[in-house]
């Protein structure tokens, strides 16, 4: 198969579901563009986050929060930790799931943030043992989604602290300016694949990970009415403007790339997406970044043949925490590939409910990229 890169971006033609116009721009260009539409920045988006800013005040008066922030001691949801405080005066409950695998950087990066704007922090943690119970289920299950369980417990964990606080609104730090969008195909996640994974793949019970249950989502979105809100949609956001202010303002530190600054994230992206699976997430990021003018082509794809940053000492700590050997790892690495199709999960139920969460996504009870990527039916990779 002759190699097709986008013109526009750097994805190719050996990702999956993507497809090229006539001038040979790809879908994940087009899916950008409708977000970009959907979600304006500038001067409009400036005066749409105001009316978002003012409604997230009148929602939260009479309360002791007007609304609650996933933190990760990352750069996005810091700025966001900033801005919203500084700028506007929201009174914000920092929220954060700790898999107990955070990097020193980010807890001192989380701890500076909070200390100096006098945030407090609503946080589960899990049990070490479970939570490792768990990574190793999904090492076993021969799936690409082994750091499914993080970002379940975060979004379980948001809507926990909004509905124990009467809290409306839930902010993340999502940018899909200088993110991008992952292609369609190389990830999943619902709880219900991760039960299932864990149901047959895992040795114990779990008792203290905080998982995302249909039930219990669609109970906060009717019933609770807690809305989704990614304020950097809106913001002429310069990542690299935000580190150096953070840095400067707060001691904050940089951890080498995007998704980073926890150390199960820093192990599938650095060392197992590009190992087992030949997945570089880093083409999501640049390529977001040659769509807004800020790197060229020809930048992106010299940097994408530069090995990911792997930190100091993350294989050793990753094998001691889970008592693997050199070779109980590679014998990991070598199993069968499982794809999410495999195993128990809400993507049926998402399909036929496409209609329904549409309606969700516009009223901001779920995000559009929700609706957009989870969904559709898509092809099997």
């Amino acid at each position: 198969m002759t190699k097709q890169i986008c013109t526009r971006c750097i994805y190719d033609n050996t990702l999956p579901n993507i497809s090229f116009n006539e001038k040979g721009v790809c879908n994940y260009c087009h899916e950008i563009d409708e977000l970009a539409a959907i979600y304006p920045n500038g001067e409009e988006g400036s005066i749409e986050l105001k009316k978002v800013i003012s409604n997230i005040k009148k929602a939260g008066k009479g309360k002791k929060y007007d609304a609650i922030i996933g933190v990760s001691g990352g750069c996005d949801s810091s700025y966001l930790l900033h801005y919203l405080t500084t700028e506007h005066n929201l009174r914000l409950l920092a929220v954060h799931f700790d898999n107990t695998y955070n990097s020193t950087i980010a807890t001192e990066n989380i701890n500076a943030l909070l200390s100096k704007l006098n945030i407090d922090l609503f946080t589960i943690v899990v049990d070490n043992n479970e939570y490792d119970d768990l990574l190793l289920a999904h090492l076993k299950a021969g799936v690409k989604e082994i750091d499914n369980p993080t970002d379940v417990g975060l979004a379980a964990t948001m809507n926990i602290a909004a509905a124990k606080y009467g809290i409306k609104y839930k902010i993340d730090g999502h940018c899909f300016r200088t993110e991008g969008s992952a292609p369609t195909g190389w990830v999943y996640i619902d709880g219900k694949y991760v039960a299932s994974v864990h149901a047959q793949f895992g040795t114990g019970k779990l008792k203290t990970f905080p998982n995302l249950w249909l039930s219990k989502q669609l109970k906060w979105m009717l019933f609770n009415q807690i809305k989704s809100i990614r304020p950097l949609y809106y913001l002429n956001y310069n990542k690299e403007e935000a580190k150096q202010m953070l840095t400067e303002t707060y001691g904050w530190q940089w951890y080498g790339g995007h998704h980073l600054e926890n150390r199960t994230a820093s192990f599938v992206h650095s060392y197992f997406f590009p190992k087992r699976w030949g997945i570089d997430f880093r083409i999501a990021g640049y390529s977001a970044y040659c769509r807004d003018g800020r790197m060229t082509r020809q930048e992106a794809l010299e940097l994408m043949k530069q090995d990911p940053h792997i930190e100091d000492g993350l294989l050793d700590y990753m094998k001691t925490r889970l008592k693997l050997t050199d070779e109980g790892l590679e014998a990991l690495m070598r199993l069968p590939k499982k794809d999410y199709t495999d195993f128990k999960t809400y993507k049926r139920t998402f399909e036929i409910l496409r209609p329904f969460f549409y309606l969700m996504a516009k009223m901001d009870l779920i995000p559009m990229s929700f609706y957009l990527k989870y969904t559709i039916k898509q092809d099997k990779e």
